[in-house]
């Protein structure tokens, strides 16, 4: 029997959640507050410049095309997808530049150059992360964080004493990579993958060793057009499947009922949409302290998201030129001298980083549609940390706008600013604004102790009817994983619509 799914922001977890429920024919409508559709997945467009604002790339594409043929559709036909080789350029303070293959061997050879024995470690390190993703990709990762299933399904999983070792080791992943690794420029570079979930490697655990596994075992891949690209397809497959998408339309709040739940959404015009299921594809502790009314806010939920650490932030410059910059890459890094320091300024000081790492994408390498002849549409970000009292960024932007410039300069990018003719930039305070992000965090919360996968907000909440999905909740950030946390949302709707039709009534009813 069909149901009303209303579904607050077209970020790329609402829209994956929503394309799945509407495939299975219920009603769903989404309301985003922005003109266009993909939450952070975003794009700014000026002259011949294209910029892609978000994600900068597409690992486990298998999460992707899994959504497409849900809706009847196939990935490889809607979309080109280009593997990126090499896969990132990383520019060293002492002058080194190495590249990052996505071909072992090659890969091998080129860490060859600066150790034999992390050349033969390699592949060891990339097949540590093979055995934590077979161990917990099906139980965890594709599936509802519940402690009992997941319990159960993990054990279940492993087939070694080692595999249960290697997903609880007591180890930070920057203690891993220097078992694996001795050259310090090889450590540095496989640290840097605790960013991609928003936090540092000196405190998240080795767990995360899997992020490298997935980007070198399934690619790095980039849609042809951009990575905007993604959020039209799937704006396209919501078409496809009969589901609304409303733009510039925010909502004022949820609705809720005491015998009841989550009825609907109330948008800022006082239009009232009712709904038998509601997904907030929003920061978790944004939905809860904006849109749930105060007497339904769980007081010990909030409590338990005040104590948990924000992810990471970013500061972004978008810069079009008119030159190129031939030492660059499609991914570039541009290293820090002391990583372990800047990561006490982003998460102990809570200060933008003296000396940053800065990363530089030239999509304009391997697609020229995305700047003019001769010219670099260069998107650049720098790690930055949560918003708090400790720095303002209304009074240190242009600041730290030069630093950022300056460091590019010094680093290989001679003449960079005299070659700027648009530039736009982005800071935490915008990403807290313009896509309710708490505290400007774009992973929601970091991963900065043991069991800190297992401790993500979950899918459902404890307000009937009311679900997550996106970045900030289970399975984390990144675009497979909130394609997944789509999947996993709409199953759990799904399995709530089947338990109460078996009940006699409609869920939360």
């Amino acid at each position: 029997m069909s149901k009303r799914i209303a579904i607050i922001g077209a970020g790329v977890g609402g829209m994956a959640a929503g394309i799945r429920l509407a495939a299975q024919g219920h009603e769903v409508q989404i309301f985003e507050r922005n003109a266009r559709v993909g939450g952070k997945l975003n794009l700014v467009e000026e002259g011949e410049w294209r910029f892609d604002t978000g994600p900068s790339l597409l690992t486990m594409p298998d999460v992707a095309r899994d959504l497409f043929a849900a809706a009847g559709a196939s990935l490889d036909e809607e979309l080109e997808l280009l593997p990126l080789d090499p896969i990132c350029r990383y520019f060293y303070p002492d002058g080194i530049i190495f590249d990052a293959s996505s071909d072992e061997q090659r890969m091998m050879a080129a860490i060859s150059e600066f150790s034999e024995r992390d050349a033969d470690n390699f592949p060891r390190f990339l097949d540590y992360g093979r055995r934590v993703y077979e161990v917990t990709a099906q139980p965890f990762l594709y599936s509802p964080l519940e402690a009992k299933r997941v319990g159960k399904a993990f054990l279940h999983q492993l087939h070694r004493p080692q595999d249960l070792g290697r997903v609880l080791a007591p180890m930070t992943l920057d203690a891993l990579v220097r078992s694996y690794f001795r050259d310090p420029h090889m450590r540095q570079l496989f640290d840097r993958y605790a960013t991609y979930n928003g936090s540092s490697p000196f405190r998240t655990p080795a767990v995360y060793a899997i992020i490298p596994y997935v980007e070198y075992g399934f690619g790095a891949w980039y849609p042809r057009g951009g990575m905007y690209q993604i959020a039209e397809a799937l704006l396209g497959l919501l078409a496809k499947v009969g589901a609304t998408v409303h733009t510039n339309a925010p909502v004022r709040q949820i609705r809720c009922e005491l015998s009841k739940g989550a009825t609907g959404v109330e948008l800022v015009d006082g239009t009232v949409h009712t709904a038998d299921a509601v997904i907030a594809n929003v920061d978790i502790a944004t939905t809860y302290r904006r849109l749930v009314p105060t007497d339904f806010r769980p007081r010990a939920t909030l409590d338990r998201l005040d104590a948990m650490e924000p992810s990471l932030s970013g500061f972004v410059l978008l810069l079009g030129t008119d030159c190129r910059f031939d030492q660059l890459q499609h991914h570039n890094i541009f290293f820090a001298h002391d990583y372990r320091e800047e990561f006490s300024d982003i998460f102990t000081r809570l200060v933008a980083p003296r000396d940053p790492t800065i990363y530089v994408c030239a999509t304009s390498r391997t697609d020229p549609t995305q700047a003019p002849p001769g010219g670099e549409n260069l998107f650049v970000l720098v790690n930055a940390p949560y918003i708090s009292n400790e720095f303002s960024w209304a009074a240190e932007r242009e600041t730290y706008r030069d630093l950022v410039i300056d460091k590019l300069e010094s680093m290989g990018l001679h003449g960079l600013r005299e070659h700027i003719v648009f530039e736009q930039c982005i800071t935490p305070d915008d990403l807290a604004a313009r896509y309710g992000a708490q505290r400007g965090a774009i992973y929601g919360f970091s991963s900065n102790s043991l069991f800190a996968p297992f401790q993500r907000p979950r899918n459902r909440s404890a307000i009937p009817g009311l679900y997550f999905a996106g970045g900030s909740v289970h399975p984390g950030g990144g675009l497979p994983l909130v394609m997944l946390s789509g999947k996993i949302v709409a199953e759990l709707v799904e399995q709530d619509f089947a338990r109460a039709a078996n009940q006699g009534r409609t869920v939360a009813r």
